[in-house]
């Protein structure tokens, strides 16, 4: 591939859209992004960034600075047309596939014989097929045949997501046998990692079963933690112990499943397989329910208190990061305030302000409680043993505080 002379135009510049397209022009590729908002453009025109991950702000700069990455509220013209937009789920647990729909549409008028449009939102399967090669066929465009089609899951881990566009294997599949070389001849020019080669329809169901067998697996972690409390046991090293068994890899229980991945694409497997995905459908419930279980721990010990001041350490989804998606320490934090369970205070270190807590150091919400809740394993809260939290009542959900 000419990378020099290939143009990208990247639809959704959030948590993968954004390194994606900074990473491509870095590489030589000139990238513009699309963002419906006008302060995530203007900020990236700026060189600056409105997330948080690890060298982000210095790629981006550098992207920009090099004249190979601006920023638009609408796509342009390109060879390759990347759409990394937003999925949630609606009312029900059932998919939210608007945000793909309006990409679709808005692209459609800048597509032209010869260009390659990659799906990397995580999709229901069928949705390459059904929606984004439908739509634009439907518009007039040769699918299939001069427009190649194919969907290319992202696979990384908030707080490596640089290192691991790169490095990781990737699958894409295309609707077609030429879309799917097509895309192949592509991200083969920037990932050092295998490509592999598929169905539209299949590597659309391998991002969904990734997921899905870890959420099913933590789900397993998570009732231990549960059975465990019940029997006066520490579960961390139940688990521990239980995995010196050279078959046994049980992952570590938590508070809950966050995040906009693990704890949403098992539920668009469940939605188009209601009576096959009975054990994805109980592992989700399972986690689901982990936070209200928590939040009955708190309670439990808030009673021997008239009124407890409760520290709520962290709100992000997973450790060392900003993202709040789906976040069961955010969820958690917010039922404690709502049902009036004592006083509330919160540390959150990877945020400046939150409409609804105002955020303190952890020193200062260490010392204001008698209750301190852990709900997120940041490292700077790795330092906290029981002794110096005076012995404060905790709730360890990350089985970090020795």
């Amino acid at each position: 591939m000419d990378i020099e002379n290939t143009t990208v135009c990247v639809v959704g510049l959030g948590y993968i859209g954004l390194p994606t397209a900074s990473l491509l022009g870095t590489r030589g590729f000139k990238v513009v992004g699309v963002d419906v908002s006008s302060d995530v453009v203007e900020t990236i025109n700026a060189g600056n960034i409105h997330i948080v991950e690890p060298d982000l702000d210095v790629l981006v700069k550098s992207a920009v600075g090099s004249g190979n990455l601006s920023a638009s509220l609408e796509p342009v013209a390109a060879d390759i047309f990347i759409i990394a937009v937003p999925t949630p789920l609606s009312g029900e647990q059932q998919p939210d596939l608007s945000f793909i729909r309006a990409a679709v549409a808005a692209i459609s008028p800048y597509v032209v014989a010869g260009n390659l449009v990659v799906l990397e939102s995580t999709s229901p399967v069928g949705t390459t097929d059904e929606i984004v090669a439908a739509m634009l066929a439907a518009a007039g465009h040769s699918v299939g045949r001069d427009v190649h089609i194919a969907y290319c899951p992202e696979r990384v881990l908030p707080g490596r997501i640089l290192i691991e566009l790169v490095q990781n294997d990737r699958v894409v599949g295309g609707i077609n046998d030429s879309s799917t070389a097509a895309a192949l001849d592509f991200y083969q020019a920037f990932v050092n990692g295998d490509v592999y080669g598929t169905s539209a329809k299949t590597a659309e169901m391998v991002k969904l079963i990734e997921n899905s067998y870890r959420d099913v697996n933590i789900a397993f972690a998570n009732e231990i933690s549960m059975i465990a409390e019940q029997e006066a046991i520490n579960a961390w090293e139940v688990i521990e112990l239980a995995n010196r068994h050279p078959r046994v890899n049980i992952l570590s229980p938590g508070p809950g499943v966050g995040g906009h991945c693990i704890a949403v694409d098992p539920w668009f497997l469940v939605s188009r397989n209601p009576p096959l995905a009975r054990l994805i459908s109980t592992a989700r419930q399972v986690n689901d329910e982990k936070p209200r279980w928590v939040i009955e721990q708190v309670k439990a010990r808030a009673e021997r208190f008239k009124r407890p001041t409760i520290a709520c350490l962290g709100l992000a989804f997973k450790a060392d990061v900003d993202d709040l998606r789906e976040s069961p320490a955010e969820d958690i934090a917010s039922t404690l305030l709502d049902e009036d369970i004592g006083e509330i205070v919160v540390c959150e270190p990877y945020l400046t302000s939150h409409p609804r807590f105002e955020l303190c150091s952890l020193e200062d919400a260490v010392n204001q409680a008698d209750i301190v809740v852990l709900l997120v394993d940041h490292k700077a809260f790795r330092h906290l043993s029981a002794a110096s939290l005076n012995h404060k009542v905790l709730i360890d959900t990350r089985g970090i505080v020795k």
